[in-house]
């Protein structure tokens, strides 16, 4: 059932993401969903619901039809963190989503790489003003229900042109574009892995650091990414 229909759903996945963003809007009403914890804020004249939808990508497809179904968005945005192929991406720079896919899947019984594409998500960007709101990097991200595996990256570069992993923007994407609804991605690079070192890996207080930086970026930018994404309709 529709209820408190809105302009923008914002999708919110880790819970380290959620609880960085948290603290930017202190005078919110939080309530529950069956999901993770929800909010409404208005930003330039915008009604805004932000999601927490959890990590993986089965939470994320469930939360983002989820608020489709409740708020009735005209757009969605997803932000939150990735982690970097080192040499390919520094640490700290946002990926602007030009293509989203899901390499976790296995098909063994046909062409692997078909089942790869039912699961591709490319983004019409034309809208995007010059300068963006933010400085960005036009990229695929790619989606796995895991952590970077220092010997899948560079089968990741070659084949995908990927730079960039994340686990749920694959699966909101593809349930945007299901839903015929416009969708913006943008993950910052909190962490660089490479073939003998990755940052976060056992060092879960870094990932939290590199989060309130990057949500804060976000919501410092936030209105103005709202003002240009509002044309897409």
């Amino acid at each position: 059932m529709v209820s408190e229909k809105a302009d923008c759903c914002i999708l919110i996945s880790a819970g380290a993401e959620w609880r960085a963003i948290l603290p930017h809007f202190l005078e919110a009403e939080i309530t529950s969903t069956p999901y993770g914890e929800t909010f409404r804020a208005v930003i330039v004249n915008q009604q805004v619901h932000f999601l927490h939808g959890g990590w993986g990508k089965v939470a994320a497809a469930g939360s983002t039809q989820y608020a489709i179904d409740r708020w009735a968005p005209k757009r969605i945005i997803n932000l939150g963190s990735c982690g970097g192929f080192a040499g390919e991406v520094t640490r700290g720079a946002v990926i602007l989503a030009e293509k989203t896919l899901i390499y976790d899947i296995i098909e063994q019984m046909s062409d692997p790489e078909a089942a790869i594409e039912q699961y591709t998500v490319r983004f019409n960007l034309g809208w995007l003003p010059t300068p963006p709101p933010q400085p960005v990097l036009g990229k695929t991200l790619v989606s796995a229900d895991r952590d970077i595996v220092p010997e899948d990256i560079p089968s990741l570069i070659d084949k995908y042109g990927a730079s960039a992993a994340d686990w749920e923007s694959g699966a909101i994407a593809w349930v945007a574009r299901k839903n015929n609804l416009p969708c913006l991605i943008l993950r910052g690079v909190s962490d660089l892995v490479d073939a003998t070192e990755a940052e976060a890996y056992g060092n879960y207080a870094f990932f939290e650091d590199q989060c309130r930086e990057i949500m804060g970026r976000f919501v410092q930018h936030l209105p103005a990414w709202l003002e240009a994404f509002s044309v897409v309709e």
